[in-house]
């Protein structure tokens, strides 16, 4: 007679282990108690039962731990939600057990979409029959799960019983129940969970009527599919058979008991309780390991404190009264200490700003664990995201977890190619795409030489996107082309250019190669061979190679296979699916991981316990989910076919919930934002809260995790703070001795920038693929009027407003506006002429020689040496008596003040050199007229802007040449600075390319530091 005798007594051998007790541990010792002083061959006769395979992982690990220097056999453990026909409890070719092979879930969605194509959509697009096989495969297992007798009565549903959209659902549903279960037989598979289903209820049958002889456990299962729960009934019935629920609240009143519902973290117990007839009362408690009293009254506090917190709404008093009852109870078992203090010992809530925050305070939290030896930490969360920011952040101590997630395809090499390559299919102008795919660690093409894919990132991908690959040749000619001054690149650079004409080349062959099949429109089987042989071309036949490289070509085999006859899809539609078939694919590495840190997601976190509990994820629409949205089921078509309601799933994931917050030390982590939006707390962390207010007692507890976390990330971590304000001295002889009339203008407001442009030589690039922008569109104004300008010198042609708009469209188009933007331009452009023809005509009228683009410079005497300012006026405009200087803008012009207190130099330094030197084929021309002219094409189409006439303009121009002098004078004295940002209100367009370096946001918003003046 053993100390534990499960089948002691008459009552029902149905047993639970309290939420707070480690399940797997208190399992195996009391199968070790019961059987473990038999003979040897007792044990390794016995049958345990757990509910998938990682629990049974785990349960081998405790029983090998309980069992410590004693030998043991291992009992036989499966999984009960993945049973297999030819292994034990079944017995290798059983009569009745001859089930066919369940058909894989990628090849079931296409044959299924196909059907739908085939039967019931001809000519619906294989993306949206997709979309409508998801769902039918839902419908369909939630059918197989609740054994629904007769799926095909949903096509009854109709009259007015039903919204008109709902019967359409059901007459669909209705056909679609029909013909799925005929394809299947024609290729003789069945559906994956009605195999798991039939298998559970063949069992269920068959141990009802020919019980099992031996021992046997089904432990940790709630039975919430119901041939899972006839199989439990099965085995508590059984000679030597038991059952073994995790985490039944024994001590809730009748009241409350009966008051569950489907939200409720018991629900699922009772259910599989009323189901197999057992009061629960009549479960016992299993086999307890003797523990230390104070760790086991501090669980048992615990465990009441959350489980009156989760009680059913209906049964739940005043938060005082409930607090009241729990001290009384306390104090009529002899207890002295709080039990509301008791059960918060060990349990704390951190509340996080945002989801990085939270990553880097569990990722601190698991590392710590590593310094107390021995202790084992597991985050459970159903938020897969901050489970891979977990991951990452603790690969920054050499540390891997073991995720019980996988990582997902997408998140790897071979899957980025993938994803990469089939966006370049659908787009290969895209330059952020194709700078991607040739820059890829995977791809081996011979022309992708780093000299090769610098050159054209820079001459040919940068800035404006083309629109075909013409334009990137022209770009690459026109790089390699004689410079102004007519001295050609070195050779060096033509060998460049010459490279990336080469990789342009090839990639342009790959890219017709690639997209052949589609014209426009191509068969699904057909785009997926095309990008199978585009990513051979990429990275050749060894990139299949590897756990990545496996499960990439298995899903494109699977693609090739089941979309053979699926349909055709357009570049864009295939881009779609196959990035979301990535993007669903989990790889399963079985990589090294640190045996003491676990990452699980809820699910696979029953029955499982660490030494430190992290909970994280605790806002609603995260754990837990909101209620799945049924798209072809309404509430009351549910019910008619006897399908549960979507809010059974909540329950279920309270459960988890409630088995991970009794752990000793567990840490419920709640994050305030999530996407930048807020979030709203938890309702179990909603409810545990209000029971502990009540009691006077603050549940969040802030930690230094959080502060460490911070410190970790913070910009100025280790180095003192902020960055000050930058204010280089460079020695006199570096700083720029030239200077355009633009960079004074920087100059005067932001000294830095002409430091990091002039003197370290930092030139700001364009971003890949940027869009045409405000600036595109002044250049490419300024252009049209120049080219109208040197066209017509002196009599503009009849037809001047069609040029015009002619002469606009062509350089818009030229500097990268795309047809979308076109719409928007052509109706500005057309007012925009209209005002410039009237504006041209006005001018022409004054007798004028007009100047374009010509450039002119003055150099004067400074104490380190000669300094010269030149100038690009857009239109010098020469009169008998002096000359008119004018600036072409299309955003704002600056104001008279600003030109005249010195802060908008440009067109006053311009009349200055002319004043002072000339033109090239002038002498000395007198600046009469300072006009900034406007042309914007809106409701004021254009505005002539003029600052100064007569000798104020003239006075003006000298007065900023004076200006200019004496800033020279000033940088010349190596203790001058070029600070950074010295007029900040009158920057303008001047901020921005050199703001980072600078660090401006650290000195001048987050340090709040007052520039000088």
């Amino acid at each position: 007679m053993t100390a534990f005798d499960p089948f002691a007594g008459d009552t029902p051998r149905w047993f639970a282990i309290p939420a707070h007790r480690p399940f797997l541990e208190d399992l195996a010792a009391g199968v070790l108690d019961w059987l473990g002083d038999n003979p040897p061959e007792a044990l390794s006769d016995a049958t345990i039962l757990l509910p998938n395979r990682r629990a049974a992982r785990a349960f081998g690990a405790a029983l090998a731990t309980q069992a410590a220097d004693r030998p043991v056999l291992l009992p036989q453990v499966r999984p009960l939600g993945d049973l297999e026909e030819d292994e034990p409890p079944f017995s290798p070719g059983e009569l009745g057990l001859d089930l066919p092979p369940a058909i894989a879930s990628l090849t079931r969605r296409f044959e299924m979409a196909r059907m739908i194509v085939e039967q019931f959509a001809p000519g619906l697009a294989p993306l949206r029959a997709l979309e409508l096989a998801d769902g039918l495969g839902a419908f369909l297992d939630s059918c197989h799960i609740e054994e629904v007798a007769d799926p095909g009565m949903v096509a009854s549903f109709g009259g007015e019983d039903f919204a008109e959209h709902w019967q359409a659902s059901a007459e669909f549903l209705g056909l679609a129940v029909e013909a799925w279960p005929k394809r299947l037989e024609a290729m003789g598979l069945v559906d994956a969970s009605w195999r798991r289903t039939k298998l559970l209820r063949l069992l269920a049958e068959r141990w009802a009527g020919s019980p099992p002889q031996g021992p046997v456990i089904a432990a940790g299962s709630t039975g919430t599919v119901k041939a899972a729960a006839d199989v439990l009934k099965a085995v508590a019935s059984a000679p030597q058979g038991c059952v073994v629920l995790p985490g039944l609240d024994a001590d809730l009143d009748e009241t409350a008991w009966g008051a569950i519902e489907e939200q409720h973290p018991q629900s699922a117990l009772k259910r599989l309780l009323e189901r197999a007839g057992v009061a629960r009362a009549a479960v016992r408690p299993w086999f307890r390991r003797p523990v230390d009293p104070g760790v086991e009254a501090r669980g048992l506090a615990r465990q009441r404190l959350i489980h009156e917190a989760l009680r059913p709404a209906e049964a739940t008093a005043d938060w005082r009264e409930e607090i009241r009852g729990l001290r009384g109870r306390a104090a009529e078992a002899g207890q002295s200490a709080d039990p509301i203090a008791l059960g918060l010992q060990g349990l704390s809530v951190v509340t996080t700003r945002t989801e990085e925050e939270a990553a880097a305070t569990i990722a601190l939290m698991m590392r710590e664990s590593l310094e107390m030896p021995g202790r084992t930490c597991a985050l459970v969360t159903p938020d897969l995201a901050l489970g891979r920011r977990v991951a990452a952040r603790l690969e920054r101590w050499g540390v891997v977890a073991d995720s019980s997630s996988g990582t997902g395809l997408g998140q790897m090499p071979v899957g980025v190619l993938v994803d990469l390559c089939v966006r370049w299919m659908a787009d290969p102008l895209a330059p952020q795409t194709a700078l991607a795919l040739i820059k890829h660690e995977l791809t081996t093409l011979p022309e992708a030489t780093s000299d090769a894919v610098v050159e054209l990132e820079k001459v040919a991908f940068r800035g404006p996107r083309t629109r075909d690959w013409t334009r990137v040749e022209a770009r690459l000619t026109q790089a390699g082309a004689p410079r102004r001054n007519g001295q050609p690149p070195s050779d060096w650079t033509l060998g460049r250019l010459a490279q990336a004409t080469a990789l342009a080349g090839r990639l342009q062959a790959l890219s017709g190669t690639a997209t052949a099949p589609f014209a426009p429109r191509a068969p699904l089987d057909a785009a997926a061979r095309s990008l199978t042989t585009l990513i051979e071309a990429l990275a050749g036949a060894d990139v299949w190679a590897g756990s990545d490289g496996e499960a990439a070509a298995a899903m494109l085999s699977q693609l090739i296979e089941g979309g053979a006859s699926l349909g055709e899809v357009s570049p864009g539609e295939f881009a779609e699916l196959v990035a979301g078939l990535v993007r669903d694919t989990t790889v399963r590495t079985g990589g090294a991981t640190h045996p003491s840190l676990r990452i699980l997601g809820a699910i696979e976190a029953r029955l499982v316990r660490a030494d430190r509990m992290i909970l994280a994820g605790l806002e609603e629409g995260v754990w837990p989910r909101g209620a799945p949205v049924d798209p072809f089921l309404s509430r009351p078509m549910r019910k008619a076919l006897d399908l549960p309601p979507p809010e059974r799933r909540v329950g279920q994931t309270a459960q988890d919930f409630v088995q991970g917050a009794c752990a000793p030390e567990a840490i419920l982590i709640h994050t305030e934002r999530r996407g930048g939006q807020p979030a709203v707390r938890s309702r179990w962390l909603w409810r545990l809260e209000m029971l502990t207010r009540g009691a006077g007692v603050d549940l969040d507890r802030p930690t230094e995790m959080q502060a460490t976390a911070r410190a970790l990330d913070a910009p100025g971590f280790g180095q003192g703070g902020l960055a000050k304000r930058p204010a280089p001295k460079p020695p006199v002889a570096r700083r720029p001795r030239t200077l355009p009339v633009t960079g004074v203008e920087r100059w005067v407001r932001d000294p830095y920038a002409v430091y990091a442009r002039y003197v370290l030589n930092l030139r700001p690039m364009d971003r890949p693929g940027q869009s045409a922008e405000a600036l595109l569109r002044g250049q490419a104004i300024h252009k049209a009027v120049e080219r109208l300008t040197l066209a017509w010198p002196d009599v503009l042609p009849e037809d001047c407003e069609d040029q015009i708009v002619h002469l606009l469209h062509e350089e818009l188009r030229h500097h990268g506006f795309e047809d979308a933007a076109m719409a928007r331009e052509g109706p500005l452009a057309r007012n925009a002429a209209r005002w410039l023809t009237a504006f041209e005509t006005r001018r022409r009228a004054q007798g004028i020689e007009i100047r374009v683009e010509e450039e002119v410079a003055l150099t004067f005497d400074a104490d380190a040496g000669p300094f010269t300012v030149t100038a690009k006026a857009d239109r010098i405009e020469l009169s008998s008596t002096g000359a008119a200087i004018l600036d072409f803008k299309t955003g704002a012009a600056p104001s008279a003040k600003q030109v005249k207190s010195g802060f908008a130099p440009q067109l006053t330094l311009t009349g200055a050199i002319l004043a002072e030197a000339g033109l090239s084929d002038t002498g000395p021309v007198e600046p009469e007229d300072l006009t900034y002219v406007r042309v914007v094409g809106r409701k004021v189409a254009g505005e002539a802007k003029t600052l100064a006439q007569g000798t104020e303009a003239a006075d003006l121009s000298m007065a900023a040449l004076a200006g200019l002098k004496a800033r020279v004078r000033r940088f010349d004295l190596e203790t001058t600075p070029y600070l950074s940002w010295v007029a900040p209100q009158f920057m303008g367009n001047f901020g921005g390319n050199y703001d980072h370096l600078a660090r401006v946001w650290e000195w001048h918003v987050a340090g709040a530091e007052e520039p000088d003046s």
